[in-house]
């Protein structure tokens, strides 16, 4: 049995993030006037630790939409006028369902690839299997140089840096013979968030800095195919631990979209070089030592950049299809890439989900699944306040990553308990139970991570639309983490039935929420923990 907790070890517990947080709003206070004065700072402060949640600017919905009227494809294609649209035919988007597929798919694509290789994550983690994914490239890398005197492979990896660098070994160490026997061909990148500096960088220990932001983008790109995913590069993400993935094959424009996304990030991040050092690329802002507004805003200008470019590109190519009469039965699917870094001021993905939850129509049927359900106060309003049907799905305590964690970490289980509980009483207060349903996922010795939704439309049994990447629709993908995903839109009906089946291999291993759920001995939440959530829920 665990040792009650004594007011020393509470205190001690909550010191990351909780004084982080309270030593970042101190802070912002006492430096604003600074900095505004200085153009720099001696300490740049995290996001406040109050929950503001403002409004970002509404997207609106045109009457008319571009091409397929009166189709299900129509009533979104509201998203052409507001971010890069891409046609692909539907046969060539596949819905991988197992962590092993997932890890074979891109083992199996990394030998073969000719011309890049773009791995988008928030680690890499240390142990065999990560090892052999590595070898994969060593070999691609190797073959590309045997077979030409001017080798066209390049592999380029982009990592948070805060969790890249923790422990002796750890990503970068993993990555370092690459970098050492392939400089010209490989390129590390480490992402560090301008939010994470001065006084509050040399505080926060290592094992929480990542909460303060982090680069949470998983995206896998082999040549002209990816995979966008919520997995990050690690072996539980390889064996037991539940995602989603998506796999786009053959499909260069949205491969190029992302591949030039990667890269933008890459530029503004710190570079890995075979010395293990770091440093920024000449003439680039650094993230916390440089000015912190000055960092942002070249830094959005950048990943804009590509955001804007392929938008109006994609607008020009519909464009000619419309006038052309390109077939719609071979290109009957939408990809609709979001990307949503709020410390940056880019904030797509948020605009276009939060539309997409106000529009749900009453008739429609909404499934959301999130492994770490803790949805910003705008998302629950809209799914509390809307009238569309709703059936959410999270990990019941005991598959929750955190199941088991030493120290604070442990208790965060049951602070998600707390938060599903209120949840479920403000469903419950507002005599939403017929529309609103709260499922959680069980499975033996597995973890759930799997997060997204699938859209049906009145009288439909199979889902036109699916949200799939690395957003959680919760506090930190909205204001600190670097995220996308992507929406697909399709009419093609093999799509559609993997993804209904993709949904229902999760939803059945799921149990319905009740009132008695709460009154189980195992879900007994501690007074200290339901006195701590409010002030750390914004940081997990």
């Amino acid at each position: 049995m665990a040792a009650p907790m004594t007011w020393r070890r509470l205190v001690f517990s909550m010191y990351s993030p909780v004084v982080a947080g309270v030593f970042t709003r101190i802070s912002d206070r006492l430096f604003r006037a600074r900095e505004r004065r200085r153009g720099s700072s001696i300490l740049l402060l995290a996001p406040l630790l109050a929950e503001t949640d403002p409004a970002p600017r509404r997207v609106s919905r045109p009457t008319g939409s571009v091409r397929a009227q009166g189709t299900d494809c129509a009533y979104f294609l509201w998203m052409t006028e507001h971010v890069p649209a891409f046609r692909v035919p539907g046969a060539h988007v596949h819905i991988l369902t197992s962590p092993d597929q997932f890890y074979q798919a891109m083992k199996a694509r990394i030998r073969a690839a000719q011309k890049r290789v773009v791995m988008a994550s928030l680690y890499l983690g240390t142990g065999q299997l990560e090892q052999e994914l590595v070898d994969c490239m060593e070999e691609a890398l190797h073959r590309s140089q045997e077979t030409s005197h001017s080798p066209n492979l390049k592999v380029s990896v982009l990592l948070d840096y805060t969790r890249g660098s923790r422990g002796r070994i750890n990503s970068r160490t993993m990555l370092l013979p690459l970098l050492q026997r392939f400089t010209s061909q490989m390129r590390v990148s480490l992402y560090h968030t301008p939010d994470l500096r001065g006084l509050l960088r040399l505080l926060v220990p290592q094992r929480f800095n990542e909460t303060i932001g982090v680069q949470h983008i998983k995206v896998y790109l082999f040549d002209d195919s990816i995979i966008i995913s919520g997995a990050n590069l690690s072996d539980s993400y390889f064996t037991n631990r539940q995602d989603r993935y998506v796999l786009l094959e053959n499909c260069r424009e949205v491969a190029d979209f992302f591949s030039d996304l990667v890269e933008a990030v890459g530029d503004v991040s710190l570079q890995l070089k075979p010395d293990d050092s770091v440093t920024m690329l000449e003439g680039m802002v650094h993230p916390y030592k440089g000015n912190r507004q000055e960092f942002s805003a070249v830094a959005r200008k950048r990943i804009m950049e590509v955001v804007n470019t392929a938008r109006t590109r994609q607008q020009l190519v519909n464009q000619s299809e419309e006038y052309e009469g390109i077939s719609e039965a071979e290109e009957d699917t939408w990809v609709f890439p979001l990307v949503q870094m709020k410390p940056l001021g880019i904030q797509v993905d948020e605009q276009v989900t939060q539309c997409l939850l106000t529009d749900a129509r009453p008739d429609s049927t909404v499934f959301l699944t999130s492994g770490y359900f803790n949805l910003t106060q705008t998302y629950m309003r809209l799914v509390l306040g809307t009238a569309a049907n709703y059936r959410i799905l999270t990990a019941s305590p005991e598959v929750n990553g955190f199941f088991g964690a030493k120290g604070v970490a442990g208790a965060i289980p049951a602070a998600y308990t707390h938060i599903a509980r209120q949840f479920y009483n403000s469903v419950c207060q507002l005599g939403q139970q017929e529309r609103v349903h709260l499922h959680e996922y069980h499975r033996s010795q597995w973890t759930f991570h799997a997060k997204g939704l699938w859209y049906y439309l009145q009288g439909q049994d199979r889902p036109c639309l699916t949200l799939i990447g690395s957003p959680n629709f919760g506090y930190r993908s909205v204001h600190r983490d670097l995220e996308a995903q992507i929406a697909i839109v399709t009419e093609n009906e093999e799509l559609q039935n993997q993804l209904q089946e993709e949904q229902e291999m999760l939803y059945r291993r799921s149990t319905e929420v009740s009132c008695s759920t709460f009154e189980r001995p195992d879900r007994h939440v501690k007074l200290w923990v339901k006195l701590v959530t409010p002030f750390i829920k914004n940081f997990f």
